[in-house]
This record gives C-alpha cells, structure tokens and sequence, in this order.
C-alpha cells in the first residue's frame, strides 16, 4: 500500500521554535509547518548541491570575502534560474499532494519565501561552504 503522505512527514524533523496562530496567513502557515521541516530536512543535500555550484564554477567562490560570498549565495539563487528551479525542485520534490495543491494556489508567494529561505540557512552556514570538497578518486 502506497502510504507516501504519512512517510514524507514522518521522515520531517520538528522545529519546536515554530508557532502557529489563527491570524497567520496561509502562506506564513505553509513556511512554517511544509517549507521549514523540509528544508531542515534536506540541508546536507543543499550544503553539497551548492558546493557542486561552486566546484563547476571553477570555485571563484573560495576566494572571495565573506561579504562577497554571501551576496555570490544570494545572486546564485536569485539570477541562476536553473539553478533556481533544481534547489525548488528538491523541495517541492518532498509536498504531499494536499501540499501541492496549496502551493500551486499560492506558487509566486511561496517560491519567494522558498528561497529567501534557502538564501538565509546557505549564508547561516557559509563556513560549511570555506573549504573546497575533497575529490574521491
């Protein structure tokens, strides 16, 4: 029996900081309880997607200074549209289908929010991101 909604929110964290109140709009609501969980969810994936970013941009990013490396995080994310729609992807990849339809409702507002807070937990753990990854041969 195919039971995906209840895996994909089984498998998410908890973020016992986040607060749900009867005034939030619907799309605070779906930061809160969809977008955060998920996002804390696959933040090694994002941490190692966007050290790839880096590496196939022949790593320009190591040389930078920290305030140039935030606003390289931020510009990748705002202008590279493809890279764009891989990191919404790898989100939207883990809604329920009830989720989706209330993305889908809403999907210019909360791909704003997606990214913003992508864009934030990337320059949060910009240390992660110092040191070149290590080539597996």
């Amino acid at each position: 029996m195919n039971d995906r909604p209840n895996d994909l929110l089984r498998i998410r964290p908890e973020i016992k900081k986040t607060q749900s109140f009867d005034t939030m709009s619907i799309e605070e609501r779906f930061q809160n309880e969809t977008l955060r969980p998920i996002l804390k969810l696959q933040n090694p994936l994002l941490i190692e997607v966007f050290h790839n970013y880096i590496e196939k941009r022949k790593g320009v990013f190591y040389e930078l200074s920290l305030e140039k490396k935030l606003d390289y995080i931020e510009s990748s994310l705002i202008k590279d549209q493809k890279f764009r729609n891989s990191v919404k992807g790898m989100l939207i990849g883990h809604f329920t289908v009830a989720e989706y339809g209330i993305y889908k409702q809403q999907s210019s507002s909360l791909n704003k929010r997606m990214m913003n807070l992508v864009i934030e937990r990337l320059k949060d753990q910009v240390q992660l991101l110092e040191v070149p990854l290590k080539k597996v041969v």
